[in-house]
């Protein structure tokens, strides 16, 4: 419900319930068992069902609600800065082989939905990439130039829509809107009636590769599968080698409808102050809903409600009418980033054979996901893989300008396990922070939140918290 203090459920999670699935009791085999019910998981079951396999996908909560279901629902090829970045790294083919696996996923989501039936909201609007800085024009004059040369109709533009002035952006036309629950929701039920099974509150909490992969429930069914894929965001169990290049982030989503006169047509995102996203959504006859992201943080180490003030103050200071009419949406979101910009979709490390991961979205999780499910479907069937699968391999090396990123990143890690104080993550023993806007106890290692009696709110913790080891009410 909208939620005038603190944080609630997403706009997208409103009025938009779903049929329960049975939560997994009994011991079964399958020749693919998906483990996640967001966007990548729901992707991957229903290509590969689609592809003929029997297939299985496990949730620990309910389907569609945990980060898929608290996004922004932006379907877009212009992931900030990222092929400035690309042509600088890994070459101008490297760059263009992105665009192209982005721009497939969006027609991919409108294919769907006119194969299935699916009213997803979908509006074709541009998106930007803006600064207001003039010292930073050069940096979107390059991302313009480098967005043309992989392929995309890109344009760099020094007007836009926005109620104020900006130095430079990127536009890219026909991007997509979309709702994403109402999109995923839809995929269920036609992954469904083509003969795929889903079991909601059935967290994974072991997964062993030997002949085949052996899944334990924490209800304590057991699953055996040719293959598993793991779609959970941070995966559930990750290689030394994969988890060092791993990071974490929450962002923080403020919504509010606005008259459509004064509400923006287009999509929009500034690296500046701690990143500003806008999009509007349809609302009602006179109104457009606002919503605005930004306020990436750490988790269990700030201060989220001076942020949660921060941008809601920007939102109401640059959009009229932001807050004046009632219901307003509070969330937050989390994703995980990799040390290259670039997601992990493949197999899980160089050992594996049946080990699937999908992870390392960025922030960009709607398109990257879709790209992920067709992907990670082509893996399982041995399908022809497309030119871009090699760009997206878990397996892959960096690039040496990234490793100085590694190190700082793993050395905050550290300092998380040098602190002599509990709660400790049941993950892998990290020192845990409360957010006392949310009232959870969250992980700044790995992602993984708890709520206030210890219960696991969001992997890849599968234990909860021993509540002798709580305090009373936060730290």
């Amino acid at each position: 419900m909208p939620t005038e203090a603190g944080l609630g459920p997403s706009y997208w999670m409103h009025g938009t319930p779903s049929p329960g699935r049975p939560a997994l009791t009994d011991d079964l085999t399958a020749d693919v068992v998906v483990i996640g019910g967001g966007i990548a998981g729901l992707c991957t079951a229903h290509e590969l069902v689609r592809a003929g396999r029997e297939v299985v996908l496990l949730e620990a909560g309910r389907i569609a609600s945990g980060v898929s279901g608290h996004t922004t629902g932006k379907l877009t090829s212009l992931h900030g800065l990222i092929y400035a970045r690309l042509r600088d790294t890994l070459g101008a083919t490297a760059a263009a082989r992105y665009a192209r696996a982005q721009q497939e996923a969006l027609e991919h989501v409108v294919g769907l939905c006119a194969e299935i039936g699916i009213d997803a909201e979908l509006e074709r609007a541009p998106a930007y990439i803006y600064v207001t800085d003039e010292g930073r024009a050069g940096e979107i004059r390059a991302e313009a130039a480098a967005a043309l040369d992989a392929g995309l109709d890109a344009a760099y533009v020094t007007e836009t829509e926005l109620p104020f002035p900006v130095a430079a952006a990127v536009r890219l036309d026909g991007q997509l809107l979309f709702h994403p629950r109402k999109f995923l929701l839809g995929l269920a039920e036609d992954l469904v009636a083509r003969g795929g099974t889903i079991h909601e509150e059935t967290r994974v909490t072991d997964l062993q590769e030997h002949t085949d992969c052996r899944l334990t429930t924490e209800g304590g069914a057991t699953v055996h599968a040719q293959d598993v894929v793991m779609a959970t965001n941070f995966p559930l169990t990750v290689h030394t080698s994969l988890l060092a290049r791993l990071t974490v982030r929450r962002e923080l989503v403020v919504a509010a409808p606005v008259a459509t006169t004064a509400a923006p047509q287009g999509m929009y995102l500034t690296p500046e102050d701690s990143t500003r996203s806008v999009r509007t959504a349809p609302y009602d006859e006179d109104h457009r809903l606002l919503i605005v992201t930004g306020e990436a943080f750490v988790p269990g180490t700030d201060h989220p409600g001076e942020r949660l003030e921060r941008l809601t103050g920007w939102a109401r200071g640059t959009f009229p009418g932001f807050g004046d009419t009632p219901p307003s949406y509070r969330w937050a979101a989390q994703d995980v980033r990799s040390a290259d910009h670039l997601p992990y979709v493949g197999h899980e490390h160089p050992d594996t054979q049946h080990v699937f991961v999908a992870t390392g979205f960025g922030g960009w999780g709607m398109s990257n996901g879709v790209m992920a499910g067709r992907l990670l479907a082509a893996h399982v069937t041995g399908a022809p893989r497309p030119d871009w699968t090699e760009l997206f391999d878990p397996r892959r090396h960096l690039p040496l300008r990234e490793y100085p990123d590694v190190t700082r990143a793993q050395l905050s890690v550290a300092r998380h396990y040098l602190v002599g104080r509990p709660p400790r993550c049941t993950h892998m023993g990290c020192e845990l922070g409360f957010d006392d806007l949310e009232g959870t106890w969250e992980c700044p290692c790995h992602g993984s939140r708890f709520a206030a009696d210890g219960s696991v709110l969001q992997g890849p913790a599968t234990r909860p918290l021993e509540r002798e080891h709580l305090p009373e009410s936060g730290p």
